[in-house]
């Protein structure tokens, strides 16, 4: 286990214009067929004004087993890119099956020297918790190359893209909070009541398994925190199983909030079947008086909203409001300690 919490989360180094973006095989590898989705995600960071430059191992069609390279290779290239002063964000190319074997490998001295915004989800949650709990570093919890900038937000109407470009490009550059993230009517009070606390989560299972490792949050990190999740794949059953984990490790006991993304693909919970995912969730939860936010675009869905991993929200599911209460970067003059 890690020690206790920072006073503060390191807060990652605001970007400007013209700054470097890294594009990085941080899991998975890149098949041919999605090379366009790399393409079309550089084309929207350059729009948000960055340059955008891609690391060696995302090379469509480099694999090792089922990830882009050996986790030591895969670990090699984020550390060069954490120690690399002109390198001012890092966005992961894909998810994957790749992180747990490097977990032990990242250099988080570089990053507690040099905070970067790191984006990504699925098995990048793994990377946003753990440095999270080692470093307090605030983790983007939010579109990658594939599918999500390069995919789902083609996908999204033109109005939805330029909001989310703006939202994005806000969280990256601007040192002061972003306030209401932009609702939409698919969002569900599934139980009424307000909280205020530290945005903590990712992809459920990979929730879990970050608390089996050494490198798990310590429980009162999750001290009135707005726990998110979301999940695609599997069983509702896996669903209601990672739940019951998080019940008897005491994470459920200690949380303010629950904010839930829109399932993807999970067997069970078709429709008209039972029980419903909200059935699910509050059947886990029983009697802890907590406010859950439901059907929340972020993870697998897409296009997502990002989730800071640490920055204090403001929830209110009967209003169905989530709202950024802090920045999620600090300045860019390197005048003292971060955060």
């Amino acid at each position: 286990m890690t020690g206790s919490a920072p006073p503060h989360p390191l807060r990652p180094r605001a970007l400007g214009p013209g700054d470097l973006v890294v594009l990085a095989a941080l899991s998975g590898p890149l098949s041919a067929a999605h090379e366009p989705h790399v393409e079309r995600t550089v084309a929207v960071l350059e729009r948000m004004g960055f340059r955008v430059r891609r690391a060696p191992l995302l090379e469509a069609g480099r694999s090792h087993w089922w990830s882009a390279a050996a986790p030591a290779e895969i670990a090699a290239e984020l550390n060069g890119l954490l120690r690399d002063p002109e390198v001012r964000a890092i966005v992961a190319s894909d998810g994957g099956q790749t992180v747990l074997g490097y977990l032990d490998l990242i250099d988080v001295e570089a990053i507690r020297a040099d905070p970067k915004p790191i984006l990504g989800y699925s098995d990048i949650s793994l990377l946003h918790l753990v440095l999270h709990a080692r470093t307090g570093l605030v983790g983007f919890h939010a579109d990658m190359a594939v599918p999500g900038f390069g995919g789902h937000w083609r996908s999204a109407p033109a109005a939805r893209q330029a909001e989310l470009e703006k939202l994005y490009s806000r969280l990256l550059t601007c040192t002061e909070a972003i306030g209401a993230l932009p609702a939409s009517p698919s969002w569900e009070c599934w139980r009424p009541g307000r909280a205020e606390g530290r945005l903590i989560g990712g992809v459920i299972n990979r929730v879990v398994l970050a608390q089996a490792t050494r490198f798990a949050l310590p429980l009162e990190r999750f001290d009135g925190a707005v726990l998110f999740w979301e999940e695609t794949g599997g069983l509702a059953s896996h669903v209601w199983s990672y739940l019951q984990v998080l019940r008897h490790s005491g994470v459920l006991d200690r949380i303010s909030g629950m904010v839930v993304g829109v399932p993807g693909g999970i067997g069970g919970l078709e429709p008209g079947a039972s029980p419903t995912l909200p059935e699910l969730v509050l059947d886990v939860l029983g009697d802890r008086d907590i406010p859950v936010l439901g059907n929340v675009e972020f993870g697998h869905a897409g296009p997502n909203l990002p989730m800071p991993v640490g920055i204090r929200v403001g929830l209110d599911a009967r209003r169905r409001t989530l709202s950024l209460l802090e920045p999620a970067v600090g300045p860019r003059a390197a005048t003292g300690p971060a955060g």
